[in-house]
């Protein structure tokens, strides 16, 4: 919570090349199955948020912009090509998976059902297995060393080789 008591939420791409802080209340989570939010989230469907009537600010590096339609474009991050923006004559969303807690931000409503692929509802039917538990993947975990930025706000990005060992 900020200083008078408005909840903050904050988030980024994966790169950490750009970051956001919202203050203010989200506004209805969503999942859009259109067609275009497949194709902009290389996605089943795209999870957005609307932040119309909170205060979002861009905390480090800036957008880069795909012009999706007469009315609507997406901002992405330059460098790593995330997904972060929805933005429409009405407003700007977020995409959910962007936010350093998206547990914390659950949609309520599906739109563009008209275009849901025709698996998607049964997903959560299917078989799961922690990670771990493939042994070839175990394998080839053992040794990774992520690049990714951390769910938080850090001072600087990247890292320095000497507080990150392994990365280039």
């Amino acid at each position: 919570m900020s200083l008078d008591n408005k909840p903050v939420y904050c988030g980024g791409c994966q790169c950490g090349a750009v970051r956001f802080r919202v203050e203010g209340t989200l506004d209805k989570p969503s999942i859009c199955h259109c067609r275009m939010c497949q194709k902009a989230s290389g996605n089943f469907y795209m999870a957005l948020v609307s932040v119309r009537a909170a205060h979002l600010e861009w905390t480090r590096g800036g957008l880069k912009h795909f012009q999706s339609s007469n009315f609507a474009r997406r901002g992405f991050c330059a460098d790593c090509g995330t997904p972060l923006t929805y933005e429409a004559p009405d407003g700007v969303a977020l995409a959910i998976g962007a936010f350093d807690d998206p547990e914390d931000i659950a949609p309520v409503i599906q739109w563009g059902v008209e275009a849901k692929l025709p698996y998607v509802d049964s997903i959560s039917r299917l078989p799961g297995r922690d990670t771990m538990a493939d042994e070839e993947a175990a394998a080839f975990l053992a040794d990774l060393v992520s690049y990714q930025h951390p769910d938080h706000d850090t001072d600087q990005w990247p890292l320095q080789p000497s507080d990150n060992e392994g990365r280039p």
